[in-house]
């Protein structure tokens, strides 16, 4: 895993882009905590709800490191939905 990656930012907004500029030192450690949970729960994967309950992170924050790992080619869609805490279908993320 590779921590080469630009955090994206809504270019029309301020707060948007000064957001991706306080997280920048912070990502690739919250990207590779969340690189570790997927792969510690192997073929079970995980949900990004399953990640944001057990890494205690904010949706915005987990959802998007995690995009930012499935970007980089680290993680893949299984191909598999489980029921979140809102009792709705999400993907299972896993480990290449």
């Amino acid at each position: 895993m590779t921590d080469q990656i630009e955090i994206k930012f809504v270019k029309t907004s301020k707060t948007s882009k000064d957001a991706a500029r306080s997280l920048a030192g912070e990502a690739p450690t919250l990207r590779a905590r969340v690189y570790e949970y997927i792969a510690s729960q192997g073929e079970l994967g995980a949900t990004d709800d399953e990640i944001e309950l057990a890494l205690t992170m904010k949706h915005q924050t987990a959802s998007a490191r995690r995009r930012e790992l499935v970007l980089k080619g680290d993680i893949i869609d299984s191909g598999k939905t489980r029921v979140t805490s809102s009792g709705r279908k999400a993907t299972v993320w896993t480990c290449r």
